[in-house]
Formats: structure tokens, sequence, C-alpha cells
């Protein structure tokens, strides 16, 4: 015989809030106020529209400058004298390498890297315009041809030489100008034959006078080995006229 069993009815609170299943906790249940952000963490408002009124009124930025004010452009350096680049200086040595007989030694004691530079760009580019592609060639050569020519005046000259390689290369690079100027007529005279090579002799003893009394006479004790200086510069001077003529 069966028995029949009552099973009271079982209710289940929701997942999410357990208070659903109960009426009562329904009525007990307080209200909580928004979230009010802690007194103590600053916040800072933001408007869009006012930031754009600020930013169209007054400059960006306004650092302190000297003393307190607003910064001066006016007062400030070149560019180019900020860079050490001075034009005026290049452009005195460059008109004292035009006289090879009497070559003004006191603006190259400031020795510089801007004149010889311009003047390795204006070769190269004579020589590209000539259909030679030789940037590399000419830079490498102007390296290896001022720490020649470096470590030779100081074999000769001994402990009085003072000649650095910084000069060194300042005063190879400016007495290139003859040998620029070659490869830029180069361009108009047939190249190869004894014309050509006629005019390059003229031009690498232009450059070798030229470089020879320069560095006598910015140097100690090169006088009495000019005659081997002057050999050196002449082999440079004549490897870079091979450039332009074959």
């Amino acid at each position: 015989m069966e028995k029949e069993f009552k099973i009271p009815p079982v209710s289940f609170a929701s997942a999410g809030n357990p208070s659903l299943g109960d009426p009562n906790n329904q009525q007990r249940r307080v209200p909580r106020p928004p979230f009010q952000p802690n007194s103590g963490i600053p916040f800072m408002s933001f408007d869009i529209g006012s930031a754009a009124v600020s930013t169209s009124s007054g400059p960006m930025y306004s650092g302190p400058g000297i003393g307190g004010g607003s910064v001066n452009f006016d007062d400030e350096e070149p560019l180019l004298d900020e860079l050490g680049i001075h034009p005026d200086q290049i452009w005195s040595k460059i008109r004292s390498v035009l006289n090879p007989f009497r070559v003004n030694h006191t603006v190259h004691k400031d020795a510089d890297l801007s004149g010889p530079i311009l003047l390795y760009m204006a070769f190269s580019l004579f020589q590209l315009l000539a259909g030679k592609i030789q940037f590399g060639v000419i830079f490498g050569w102007i390296v290896v041809s001022s720490i020649f020519l470096y470590v030779v005046f100081n074999m000769l000259a001994g402990r009085t030489g003072n000649l650095d390689l910084h000069t060194c290369t300042s005063v190879v690079g400016y007495s290139m100008l003859p040998v620029v100027i070659f490869s830029a007529l180069s361009l108009f005279i047939p190249q190869g034959g004894f014309l050509g090579i006629s005019i390059a002799a003229v031009f690498v003893l232009w450059a070798t006078r030229a470089s020879t009394g320069l560095v006598v006479s910015l140097t100690d004790g090169g006088d009495e080995h000019r005659g081997l200086i002057a050999y050196a510069c002449f082999l440079i001077y004549t490897l870079f006229s091979l450039l332009v003529i074959f």
C-alpha cells in the first residue's frame, strides 16, 4: 500500500538579489545614495568649450625665461654660429688659397671642417656631372691623405712638430680648391691628351704650393723640411687629379 507524503513548497531566492524572495526584506530595504567621490582625492572638471576658448586666446606655452620673463628669440645666436659654421671665415680662407704666391695663413689658424666638406661635395658633384660616381672614393682618399700628411710631417719634425690632425685636414681640404676648379673645367675640355694633362699639372702645382705654404706657416720646424712636405702634398693632389683625367 503506497503512502503519500506531503512536501512543502520550496521557494528559491534570486541569484542576483536574494531579497526578491522575501517580501519583508523589500520593505526593510533602505535606498543607498549615489556614489560620491572621496573628498581627499582631487578632481578637476574639464570643459571642452572653455578649453578651446582659452587656447585660442593665449599661447600654449609660456615657460619661464631669463629673469622670470618670456622667452625672447631675438637674443638667440644664429643657427650657423651655434653649429660652428662661419661663412665669412670660410670665404676668407677660400680667397687666401686663390693666390698661391701669397697665401694668408693667419685666417687658417682657426681650423674648421665646414669649408673642406663644402669643397669635397663640390668636387663630388662635378665628378657626378662628368658621369663618375665617386663620393665614397673621394671622402675615403681625403681621410687617408690627411692621415698621411699628418704622419709624414710629425716624423720629419720630431718632437718639435705641433701639427694636429684637425688642422691638417683643414689645410688639405681648403687646398683642394684648385683641383675642384680643374674638375669644373674638365667638363668643357677634352679629357686625356696633352692639353688635359698640362692643365692638370698647373692646378696640381697650385694646390701643392698653397698647402705647403700653409703647413709650414702654421707649424714649428716645418721650414727646414719644406721640400719633403711639398713632395707629400704633390702626391696627394696628383692622386685627385687622376680621378678627373681618367
